[in-house]
């Protein structure tokens, strides 16, 4: 073959891994389960003044939700499963209402986050009733995810010390949440 193909192929192939490379740097970049520090963006500014009875994200109907209480059950074995499921906002992030968790009847907390970050919620909804429509999934939480969270909800320095280890949970990851009225 002639040199002139061969280094032609290489420099192909070199200009197509880099942007590949670029992006699976930015990916790694902030993890999944916390919040970024960005400026306030459009979408807290409109959780902060929509009005209760709303949806925040995608719209959907919640007629069919059923109750978080039933969320063991819905989702089985399986690691995840698509569903509506009707609760009681226990908690929300107050540093930008980037997420809230329901309770189980057992007392777990189930933590829904907003697909893509692409939407808030106000921070003032604890103890409303809420429907989330999305994917309900198993997984096993950080510490560093959970001292977060914890840092978010408010609570004491001595309380974020005390969580050293990895935790199994049942979470929620919501295209669209509606809060109702009160």
């Amino acid at each position: 073959m002639p040199k002139s193909f061969l280094y032609g192929t290489a420099f192909v192939l070199l200009a197509l891994s880099q942007p590949l490379s670029a992006s699976a740097q930015k990916s790694k970049a902030k993890p999944k389960e916390a919040c970024d520090d960005k400026a306030e963006t459009a979408a807290q500014a409109k959780a902060a003044t929509q009005a209760p009875g709303s949806i925040y994200g995608a719209s959907f109907a919640a007629a069919d939700a059923r109750p978080i209480s039933e969320l063991r059950q819905l989702l089985g074995t399986r690691d995840s499963a698509q569903l509506k499921l009707v609760g009681t906002a226990e908690a929300v992030c107050q540093a930008k209402g980037c997420w809230l968790t329901m309770a189980m009847p057992d007392g777990q907390k189930v933590r829904v986050r907003f697909k893509d970050y692409a939407f808030f919620v106000p921070k003032d909804i604890t103890g409303r009733r809420v429907v989330v429509n999305g994917w309900a999934h198993r997984e096993v939480v950080s510490v560093a995810a959970q001292q977060h969270y914890a840092q978010d909800a408010g609570k004491s320095a001595k309380e974020i010390a005390a969580i050293t280890r990895p935790q199994e949970q049942l979470n929620f990851e919501a295209d669209g949440v509606l809060i109702e009225g009160k």
